[in-house]
């Protein structure tokens, strides 16, 4: 599997909408059902990629650590299930579980909130600040599988910490590295 990463896009874009299924709770969710007065994480990630797997226990983590001051999160499942059906709802609904996700794991079946964020790996992670703006599109830390760095969640948490605060975040970010997104081949 090839290592692909974040896009490198300008930041400031508006959070796009959508509406997909929580294998969680069964219910419909919206970008404004899950957004936080603070900010909002959005995270694209899935159950097979090794990359999600070293970092999930830091990722629902830092949900604990920071939904509570204000930051909404959520995570999307944008894999085509047909060629990886470890992914299916069913499946993400068991991983969820596990995982103990204090967050909504959405799927996206069209595939067309992936590309409206124009996520391009597992994990791909946007930072929205309290106005719907993206501040963070960066990594989460220097940990992958196999390098032998902690996980740490250190580059989001500072991400989060300067929103919060109220300070600039910085413009050089680090982009994620990861699988990438399984696209449908029909398409």
């Amino acid at each position: 599997m090839a290592v692909t990463p974040t896009k490198p896009i300008p930041l400031g874009f508006l959070a796009p909408d959508f509406l997909l299924p929580d294998v969680i709770s069964g219910k419909h969710i919206r970008f404004e059902d899950i957004k936080g007065k603070q900010g909002t994480l959005v995270m694209f990630i899935c159950n097979h990629c090794p990359y999600v797997k070293h970092v999930i226990h830091e990722l629902a983590q830092l949900a604990i650590d920071y939904q509570h001051k204000g930051i909404g999160f959520v995570a999307i499942n944008s894999n085509d299930i047909v060629s990886y059906p470890e992914d299916a709802p069913d499946k993400m609904q068991d991983f969820a579980a596990l995982h103990r996700f204090p967050f909504p794991y959405l799927f996206d079946e069209t595939q067309q909130t992936a590309k409206d964020y124009d996520a391009a790996c597992t994990p791909d992670f946007n930072l929205f600040d309290s106005d719907d703006k993206c501040v963070y599109r960066g990594r989460l830390d220097g940990s992958r599988p196999g390098n032998d760095i902690p996980v740490t969640g250190q580059d989001m948490r500072q991400a989060l910490d300067n929103l919060l605060g109220g300070f600039p975040i910085s413009a050089e970010q680090l982009p994620s590295m990861g699988c990438n997104i399984k696209w449908k081949t029909n398409e």
